[in-house]
């Protein structure tokens, strides 16, 4: 496996940071190499946040931004006039946003038609998490989706890596949601 590499898009409180954290150690359950770090501007509550999660097989060197990421994951849908989101991504990438309008409906039909035939999924996480946590954090779910969009991660490692993070109801929680974002989009075998 060639290096992966995540940006992950959103704001202060979302849990941006949790998810590439989450993310790398479902990677390290599988015997990969993993690194995720944030980019902070001004910390504060809603504020926009990046942040990242590479993932390979050999150990990794490399310290800086991702600016060519073979995925984004949007968080907030607020962020796509206001924040290049899809800034570098790879013409093979894979694009996951939180919300539960269509392509169209967000405007990014157009900008993202020439990426693979799924490779673009827009999730209802935040909706999921309401349901299954009881607050609006997508993180969880949207990890959920990366697991079935892109194949990189099973679904079982995700769960451990949730609930290394998360304990007891909100653990069950965000990895009911995790799953329900999973079995949404994943392509069949």
């Amino acid at each position: 496996m060639t290096m992966f590499q995540v940006r992950l898009h959103g704001r202060g409180g979302q849990g941006v940071v949790t998810a590439a954290e989450m993310l790398s150690i479902a990677a390290f359950l599988e015997g990969r190499h993993a690194q995720a770090f944030p980019n902070f501007g001004s910390e504060r509550m809603g504020a926009p946040v990046v942040s990242f999660c590479r993932i390979d097989d050999k150990p990794i060197r490399l310290r800086e931004p991702i600016l060519e990421p073979d995925a984004v994951i949007v968080q907030d849908v607020t962020l796509l006039g206001a924040v290049p989101v899809f800034q570098g991504l790879k013409p093979k990438g894979y694009v996951l946003v939180n919300s539960t309008k269509t392509l169209k409906e967000l405007g990014l039909a157009d900008a993202l038609d020439k990426m693979p035939t799924g490779h673009v999924r827009v999730v209802g996480a935040t909706e999921l998490a309401v349901r299954h946590v009881g607050r609006p954090v997508p993180n969880a779910a949207l990890l959920g989706a990366f697991a079935g969009v892109t194949g990189l991660l099973h679904f079982a490692s995700v769960e451990a890596a949730i609930r290394d993070k998360f304990k007891g109801a909100v653990g069950d929680g965000n990895v009911k949601a995790a799953r329900a974002a999973f079995d949404d989009v994943a392509v069949p075998a």
